[in-house]
């Protein structure tokens, strides 16, 4: 049988619940607390030899590798799934003793235009294809444009899609708006999985991040998001521990299992893993597996080889000897 990453394995699909005002208007952040709380992620732990060897190897397994510049052409498409599939060098896996674990991508994340390519490049491999779609990065193009697109990726083989707010919404107090624009959203995806971006560098205040992400849940958002890596202030901390902590209060509320992605900025090993120890504190393992934890991003599995080969050799290679595509 062939081997699968798909969103959703061991957990109820996230199906969505009527829009609660009392909770919504009751969310209040405050920051200070928050800040705190961030800040001494990294201090509270620390992963060393074989233990950073296997948080890393973790890493690249949670990864959507994502391409989505204006220059991307089909041959750089078809590379980027060829990483996605072999992410790490055999000899570097054997040092490691870690050559049997078919180590992979969570998913490519790229286009709609590229999504028929992607999808036959990873044919057999069990990675998913991850379309962004409904106007990415600013989500102001007509609605019906946006939801065709969403239909468009599905059809072309996309498993995964990642939607961006409009984020006037939240500016505005319009929960209902974005809770009827999720919804749609999420009856278009069909059995494709909906991951909700919500650009949290626009959103103003951390209050309005985690009213963000309690709606998008509450609208049947299988995965929130950070952002679109285009915002000037892209995936921190603490706007993680506000989205991290809605995930854990809407679970109580309704036993609903959602998943988490920062997405930018995230260009280093040692960043990725602060986000992995945010997670296990936060809500446990299973949040570690990649069906409820993506890290998006392009850089990052550069910087992830050359700490794998350094725990192998202990030497650090250059960085083209790790060329991304």
């Amino acid at each position: 049988m062939e081997k699968s990453k798909s969103l959703g394995q061991g957990h109820a699909r996230n199906t969505g619940i009527a829009l609660d005002w009392d909770v919504i208007e009751k969310l209040s952040v405050n920051r200070s607390a928050v800040e705190r709380r961030a800040g001494s992620i990294g201090g509270r732990r620390s992963v060393k030899k074989q233990w950073q060897t296997a948080w890393l190897l973790k890493a690249i397994t949670t990864i959507d590798l994502t391409t989505l510049a204006g220059d991307d052409t089909v041959n750089r498409v078809k590379r980027l799934c060829a990483k996605a599939k072999q992410p790490v060098r055999q000899d570097v896996l054997k040092q490691l003793k870690a050559q049997d674990l078919e180590i992979t991508t969570g998913a490519v994340c790229v286009y709609h235009l590229f999504v028929a390519t992607a999808v036959e490049a990873l044919k057999g491999s069990g990675i998913p294809v991850a379309a962004v779609s409904t106007g990415f990065p600013a989500g102001l193009s007509p609605l019906e444009t946006r939801i065709a697109e969403i239909k468009a990726s599905v059809k072309a083989g996309a498993s995964e899609i990642d939607i961006v707010i409009e984020r006037h919404m939240v500016l505005t107090g319009d929960w209902q708006g974005l809770y009827d624009l999720v919804a749609l959203a999420r009856k278009s995806c069909g059995d494709a999985h909906l991951k909700v971006i919500l650009g949290t560098g626009d959103l103003g205040t951390l209050t309005n991040v985690a009213k963000a992400s309690m709606v998008s849940m509450m609208a049947g958002a299988d995965f929130i998001k950070t952002s679109t890596g285009k915002e000037s202030v892209n995936a921190t901390l603490p706007v993680a521990l506000v989205m991290v902590r809605m995930i854990r209060m809407y679970l109580g509320m309704t036993g609903f299992k959602v998943g988490f992605k920062p997405a930018g900025g995230i260009s280093d090993a040692k960043t990725a893993l602060l986000f992995m120890m945010l997670m296990k504190e936060e809500l446990g393992n299973e949040w570690l597996q990649p069906d409820l934890f993506r890290i998006g991003a392009s850089s990052l599995l550069t910087d992830i080889e050359r700490q794998l080969e350094h725990c192998a050799t202990g030497r650090y290679a250059a960085r083209n000897y790790q060329p991304l595509v």
